[in-house]
């Protein structure tokens, strides 16, 4: 039987969400490396910003997590971090895994939407954010829905399209002070009226275009955080409005801000390139997105 590889993140939340996938359902030998590896990059990821101290060096580090004896077990690997300072990180590097009848490999690539891109995959998972920013054409209807992605998709442009959403969602979000919206509702139909600086990360111009229809952004100018260490729901709060990604709105509310509408779902994404699949990764995404078995 051969194996399917599949691209996916090499750390961050979109990981955690593909293996807490494929270890739905799983032997327990998968559950316990999908849980491995969410605590070994959690554990790392402190490691990095300086809020837990290492326990001996990274390369000692990286051979205590090496498992060479187990068919299951996930292989890690060093990047280097390329801010100024930044030690070498470990990150996931691959995991071989059952998955129904058929064999997958998950193999780490910092960006699993452009290898697919350059047909090095049939099948990865990567933020649906990265999606918005790279392909989707740009409208004066806004983009809503992840349903309404692949409808915005030039054909031309690639063959990757969204499968299905993994449902770790986080939603990019409206937020203004009071006195900014104080004459009606925080919506998309609030920004078509407003004339100011909208605060957002400098990665995200495209998708709030996207998200948001370019007609409502006349006036709008957008504007970024600034490099001090404050988050980022304090500079929105300078600058008036912004979009940011939310869960509840606590911490925006904590810095005086209204939570508006929420404006598109950033969560993970089950990604195909059509003229590399086959019926072998077809099968794979049978699989994955079966209903689970009581």
């Amino acid at each position: 039987m051969s194996v399917v590889s599949v691209a996916v993140p090499r750390k961050g939340r979109p990981l955690e969400a593909v293996v807490e996938r494929f270890a739905r359902g799983a032997p327990d030998a998968v559950i316990e490396s999908a849980d491995d590896i969410v605590s070994t990059l959690r554990y790392e990821k402190a490691v990095t910003k300086g809020e837990a101290a290492p326990e001996g060096s990274v390369y000692e580090r990286l051979e205590r997590y090496s498992d060479p004896d187990s068919a299951h077990a996930p292989e890690f690997t060093l990047l280097r971090d390329s801010r100024p300072g930044m030690p070498r990180r470990i990150v996931f590097d691959s995991l071989t895994l059952p998955l129904g009848d058929h064999t997958v490999r998950l193999v780490g690539r910092e960006e699993p939407f452009r290898a697919l891109r350059k047909h090095e995959f049939a099948l990865g998972f990567d933020s649906a954010d990265l999606v918005l920013e790279e392909v989707v054409g740009l409208s004066d209807e806004p983009l809503r829905e992840l349903s309404e992605v692949n409808d915005r998709i030039d054909p031309l442009d690639t063959d990757v399209r969204v499968v299905e959403g993994l449902d770790d969602t986080v939603h990019h979000t409206l937020l203004a002070t009071p006195d900014t919206c104080a004459e009606g509702p925080l919506d998309r139909d609030f920004l078509r009226g407003y004339e100011g600086p909208l605060c957002i990360s400098p990665r995200y111009e495209r998708l709030v275009e996207a998200v948001v229809g370019t007609g409502a952004l006349e006036g709008v100018e957008f504007v970024y955080p600034g490099d001090d260490d404050r988050e980022e729901e304090a500079h929105i709060a300078d600058a008036g409005a912004g979009v940011y990604l939310t869960v509840t709105g606590s911490t925006a509310r904590d810095h005086g801000l209204v939570v508006g509408e929420r404006l598109f779902p950033s969560e993970t994404v089950l990604l195909e390139n059509a003229a590399e699949s086959g019926p072998e990764s077809e099968a794979v995404v049978d699989a994955l997105f079966a209903a689970p078995t009581a």
